[in-house]
């Protein structure tokens, strides 16, 4: 029998605006996992996305609580967002009274007392991993058992005014036990594992989830995952696991399972320069794999060491080259204004970015949040305390606790590190030394194309900070093609000569492509565009009339009848 009760489960926005960076405008993984439990016993669920939004995410909000009615809102809340979670939270209780509100996540896990105080309209808070202490809460709710919240672990709330925690909850101890949320929802944001096995004190995940506490899905249940996902038309995912690759065995046979299933898709992840080697990129690479994300830091061993990254220079090198050389575009994540961060140790990041070649870099001015070694560290010095978060900021940079940094000289180390990356991509490209292993040389083709086209026609191409954007395209489109066939490399080099009006030169590119992929939407369309810029409206027809079904075509299809019927009068 169907649960009467009716649940609302929310991803706030953040409280500044975000210019780029999908990651925060995403539903969180453990909302569609507590979704999916919480469907399967018969609740009644839907999920609310404010961070994706352009309209005022309360009033938003406001419309779909009236519409829905729900009984139970839970609000998933990180530090960015936790503002937005409490005037929602707020506007509940007015429109709602009786409404339950549940916060959970890192940010309550970490801030639960202050949270309680600063916004009395939370109910009950869930620390840690919430599906079980959810469906607990919400089932007691139903059952109007307001006497068993104390026997619920996992919680804290107001009882008599005073802060109420119960025991803690025990890791789930077997994630295959969880319902598939692919079995009610379409994502591309999931994860193989929980926990992580580092120690950096920049971040609160080792404190989140237990530094031992490391468990996983099975390969066959991930792989069984991504196949239903895949069946709902999604084909690129996001692994989103601290480090993807701590299990190299379990990750090759999930990886296995892909190849085996035939499943098209590409998959970027993040891991450790010192948890990857020739085999598990190979696999990796085979199965889709096209981004792999490294945590650099610093290129000054004694920041790393504070970081909690204590990797040697020489592994990190290594790392990048060996991904790179797979096919794999690896991508490298730098820290700045860190303790202790000068001028040379800046000089040693710019010498180490050089040294690695990353193909994709960003760069984040250190931040510090409740759960994390250095937020603690400060706290226990007397530099801060959790009053700080009354204040509507999303998070703390550290130049504002140490006196030997301030923001002009923060902000001078990031423009130094982007200027030397942008500067000189273009040369790392050029020197992209590929393993020679023909069963990899199609897969090599595409890295190529992929890359070329981010040059030619994407997100590198609309930077002025990179040089030598066309020319770093056309020889990587060419580079592709001397691996394998490639659609994406005889498309990209057509619209390279359509820019430099060199139609007739297009179209002798675009009929090579055509022969290997006739059917090809995007090579059809180049085509005929490269047909009507020379006066050949006729035959450009026959290009797109092969996808007269979609309406993109039909502008095309006029375009055509139109000048065909001038030329005949």
């Amino acid at each position: 029998m169907a649960n009467q009760q009716k649940i609302l489960l929310v991803n706030p926005a953040c409280l500044d605006a975000r210019i780029s960076g999908e990651d925060a405008r995403i539903v969180p993984i453990g909302l569609y996992y507590i979704g999916a439990l919480m469907m399967d016993k018969g609740f009644s669920v839907s999920i609310l996305n404010l961070a994706d939004i352009r309209d005022d995410p309360v009033e938003v909000f406001k419309t779909i609580v009236s519409r829905q009615q729900p009984d139970i809102i839970g609000f998933s809340v990180i530090n960015s967002n936790r503002w937005n979670a409490m005037e929602c939270a707020n506007a509940a209780k007015k429109i709602r009274p009786d409404v339950t509100i549940v916060f959970g996540g890192p940010t309550p896990t970490f801030l639960a007392d202050h949270l309680l105080t600063a916004c009395p309209d939370i109910d009950f808070i869930v620390t840690s991993e919430g599906e079980i202490t959810f469906l607990e809460l919400a089932t007691a709710l139903g059952n109007n058992r307001d006497n068993s919240f104390e026997q619920i672990n996992g919680l804290v709330f107001k009882q008599n005014n005073k802060i109420f925690r119960t025991l803690p909850r025990d890791p789930i101890a077997e994630p295959d036990s969880l319902v598939h949320p692919s079995k009610y929802f379409a994502y591309q944001h999931l994860s193989l594992s929980r926990g992580c096995p580092g120690k950096c004190t920049f971040c609160g995940s080792p404190k989140f989830w237990g530094n031992q506490d490391l468990r996983f899905h099975s390969p066959e249940w991930f792989a069984d995952e991504i196949q239903a996902l895949v069946e709902k038309g999604i084909h690129h995912f996001y692994i989103s696991d601290d480090t993807f690759t701590m299990d190299k065995q379990r990750v090759i046979e999930f990886c296995s399972l892909i190849i085996k299933k035939k499943l098209a898709i590409t998959w970027n992840a993040i891991s450790r320069v010192d948890y990857i080697d020739a085999d598990i990129l190979s696999a990796m690479r085979k199965a889709g794999c096209i981004q792999l994300s490294f945590g650099v830091e610093s290129g000054s061993e004694k920041i790393r060491k504070r970081l909690g990254k204590p990797i040697v220079q020489d592994k990190i090198i290594t790392a990048f080259s060996l991904t790179a050389s797979y096919g794999i575009l690896p991508r490298a994540y730098f820290i700045y204004g860190s303790p202790g961060e000068t001028d040379q140790t800046i000089q040693e990041s710019i010498d180490l970015l050089n040294a690695i070649k990353p193909l994709s870099a960003i760069f984040y001015m250190l931040v510090i949040f409740p759960g994390t070694h250095l937020y603690q560290s400060a706290v226990q010095k007397g530099l801060v305390n959790d009053d700080l978060w009354y204040r509507k900021i999303e998070d703390l940079p550290w130049f504002e606790i140490d006196e030997q940094l301030d923001f002009t000289k923060v902000k001078t180390f990031g423009d130094r590190l982007r200027s030397e990356f942008y500067s000189n991509l273009d040369t790392f490209v050029r020197q992209i030394d590929l393993v020679d292993i023909k069963e990899l040389y199609p897969f090599h083709a595409q890295f190529l194309s992929r890359l070329a086209m981010t040059f030619s026609h994407g997100e590198y191409a609309a930077d002025t900070r990179v040089k030598n954007q066309d020319k770093t395209a056309k020889q990587l489109y060419d580079r592709a093609l001397s691996y394998a066939p490639d659609a994406r490399a005889f498309l990209g080099l057509a619209m390279l000569l359509q820019k430099q009006r060199r139609f007739d030169q297009a179209i002798l590119i675009l009929e090579k492509g055509l022969n290997h992929w006739p059917e090809n939407q995007d090579l059809n369309v180049c085509m005929g565009v490269s047909l009507m810029n020379t006066g050949r409206f006729t035959n450009a027809l026959n290009f797109f009339e092969k996808f007269k079904k979609i309406p993109e075509m039909h502008q095309y299809i006029q375009i055509c009848h139109q000048n065909i019927a001038r030329i005949k009068t």
